[in-house]
């Protein structure tokens, strides 16, 4: 399978995850707590105060990254905005 082909089969979830509205706090906080703010997969492994290895965000090769980005910063602004709520908490 090609890689415009692969691509394309995630195209209906990108779609859909674009024209998500965030209408209900309760949704909102749920997205913020699921989706993490930094990828998740970052590491870097120490020894004796040495970085030995250096393990780089891979989260970009996700097909869907930029649009639950996307989400979570709408749910992020829907708090903030229209619940006047303080989101600190979730940007860390």
């Amino acid at each position: 399978m090609r890689v415009n082909q692969w691509l394309k089969l995630w195209m209906p979830l990108q779609a859909w995850l674009n024209r998500l509205e965030i209408q209900d706090p309760q949704l909102a906080h749920r997205l913020c707590r699921w989706i993490p703010a930094q990828c998740p997969f970052q590491r870097e492994i120490w020894f004796r105060g040495q970085c030995l290895v250096r393990i780089p965000a891979l989260c970009q090769l996700n097909p869907v990254y930029g649009e639950l980005m996307q989400l979570r910063w709408r749910a992020l602004c829907f708090l903030a905005d229209q619940c006047g709520e303080d989101v600190s908490f979730y940007c860390h």
